[in-house]
């Protein structure tokens, strides 16, 4: 697998960096780590200045590229370097299509540059715009080794994304024993009535809305059981479960109760600014306090 790692010398960044430490890496795996040189524009009277400006950034690069260098320094896989100056979340794209990347690996937050006022953040705008799987690190569980298995949450909902997904998850350099759960959530048809209601409806009613979610539970099921099928591939503990309810708040709450340090979401519905703003995945990935790696349906290389 080859994967870009954008890093700007954050804590954040450097998270980013020990969780790929934290995957089992081969000599046949590259880690591209990428600096992007933020753009800077400049007046005629002031010229003289951004070019030293310019200057010290490039300069800084380096140092940057080589403190995520050291973090990975223990990790087999080949490791490449690069950078390019303009806006941060175009380059790092713009990198990742052009050498071919299999995955971008970006901190949470740090990233900075001039489009970040309008979407948030570089790592919000990467993510959302990205044709590549995009994993952003925020935190892992306190007091892990930097070699021990990270839990994964995979939440799938029988989309073409989150088929993907599965599929890509089932690519990534991890060890077989990684603990995997696999979540289906079914927003149910009575979800918005609260429970202490229901019970008062009459006997037919509550036989309905039994029935409702039974037949919910079941699709649910059928749901889980595919994405299995294609995990199972590689990973041999995978637990499974379902809820009922909102699909972003049930995600975020399973992801707590099974400690979860990457949670594994589909892209539907990232499509940019003028896209579903109230998309599961993009709530999961702008409320969750672990790692979201947002999946992409993504054409086959060539040959």
């Amino acid at each position: 697998m080859k994967i870009l790692l954008a890093t700007d010398g954050s804590e954040q960044s450097e998270k980013a960096a020990r969780m790929l430490a934290r995957f089992e890496l081969t000599p046949d795996d590259e880690i591209v780590v990428f600096h992007a040189i933020s753009f800077v524009p400049f007046h005629e009277d002031r010229e003289s200045f951004y070019k030293n400006l310019s200057f010290l950034r490039r300069e800084v690069a380096g140092k940057i590229i080589e403190s995520a260098k050291n973090i990975l320094k223990s990790v087999p896989a080949r490791i490449s370097v690069a950078s390019r100056e303009g806006f941060a979340d175009k380059v790092i794209l713009e990198e990742a299509t052009e050498s071919d990347a299999d995955l971008i690996v970006m901190g949470a937050r740090g990233l900075k540059g001039v489009s970040s006022f309008l979407l948030g953040s570089v790592t919000r705008s990467a993510a959302i715009q990205s044709p590549k799987p995009v994993l952003v690190v925020k935190n892992t569980r306190a007091g892990t080794g930097e070699k021990s298995l990270l839990n994964v949450l995979l939440a799938t909902d029988g989309s073409d994304s989150s088929h993907a997904a599965a599929r890509f998850l089932a690519t990534m350099p991890l060890p077989a024993k990684t603990p995997v759960r696999l979540l289906n959530v079914s927003w149910s048809a009575v979800s918005d009535i609260p429970e202490r209601y229901i019970i008062e409806v009459d006997d037919l009613v509550k036989q309905e809305i039994e029935r409702a979610r039974e037949n919910e539970y079941a699709a649910s099921g059928g749901l889980v059981h595919r994405a299995r099928t294609e995990l199972e591939k590689k990973f041999s503990d995978i637990s499974e479960t379902i809820r009922l309810g909102d699909p972003a708040e049930e995600i975020i709450a399973e992801a707590r109760a099974f400690e979860a340090d990457m949670v594994v979401v589909g892209c539907r519905g990232l499509r940019g600014i003028r896209g579903m703003m109230g998309s599961v995945s993009r709530r999961v990935l702008g409320h969750a306090d672990y790692s979201v790696l947002v999946g992409r349906t993504c054409a086959a290389k060539k040959p």
